[in-house]
């Protein structure tokens, strides 16, 4: 898979991507992120990418020109299946969008800044708007670093045991139960019993409980 991540301000985005996991997904070849500075496709001398809203208003408006610019040259070179746009006022990011993603082989993540993006970008170019949440942050990068993060850790390879991430929170509507490791007693607060038993399939029976029972306290309208 590639990612290419389009961004007025892509240095926030690059030690993001030089640890841990998203850095050794790379070097192993299982994804490959590229980061685009929208100033190297600005059309004036200046490296503007920004203007004033028609109509007036607070705020500036990321302008079409360096954006199509961009998007078309790396169109040019690859086939993408998705062109995403991070906003606020998006599809709200969930598991199992994020699913559909990981089985796709290249996108582009847009990351919008001051007051978002000319609407004819989102018009001509984005088939897919998302959200992380209902917020606003000051740019796109942390919500695209999300994303990718999320998308990156289910590509297969990636984590040392592979069904690690088949049982994270929200892959059957439920929360992730209890975990716990060494040691068994700390200052009298002990680990279950049943965790310690071996019997793989009452250990199971008693995650799956543990799931339920958090995802309804916490969650429950992730039940209905």
């Amino acid at each position: 898979m590639r990612i290419d991540i389009i961004s007025c301000v892509p240095n926030l985005l690059e030690s993001f991507f030089a640890h841990s996991i998203l850095k050794r997904a790379q070097q192993g070849g299982y994804i490959e992120v590229v980061l685009h500075d929208i100033r190297d496709y600005s059309v004036n001398k200046h490296r503007a990418i920004d203007d004033y809203a028609f109509g007036g208003g607070a705020g500036m408006v990321l302008q079409i020109e360096p954006i199509a610019r961009c998007i078309r040259a790396l169109q040019e070179e690859r086939i993408y299946d998705e062109v995403i746009y991070l906003t606020p006022d998006g599809e709200l990011m969930q598991q199992k969008m994020v699913n559909q993603l990981s089985l796709k082989g290249n996108l582009i993540m847009l990351c919008g800044h001051y007051k978002g993006v000319d609407q004819r970008v989102r018009d001509l170019f984005v088939t897919k708007e998302i959200s992380i949440g209902d917020y606003v942050l000051s740019g796109g990068e942390l919500a695209a670093a999300v994303l990718a993060d999320s998308i990156i850790r289910l590509l297969p390879g990636v984590l040392n045991d592979e069904t690690s991430a088949l049982t994270d929170s929200f892959q059957d509507n439920l929360l992730a139960p209890p975990v716990y490791s060494r040691p068994a007693d700390f200052e009298g607060h002990i680990v279950p019993e049943i965790l310690m038993s071996g019997h793989e399939a009452k250990i199971e029976e008693w995650r799956y409980s543990q799931s339920v029972k958090r995802t309804r306290e916490r969650r429950p309208d992730l039940l209905a």
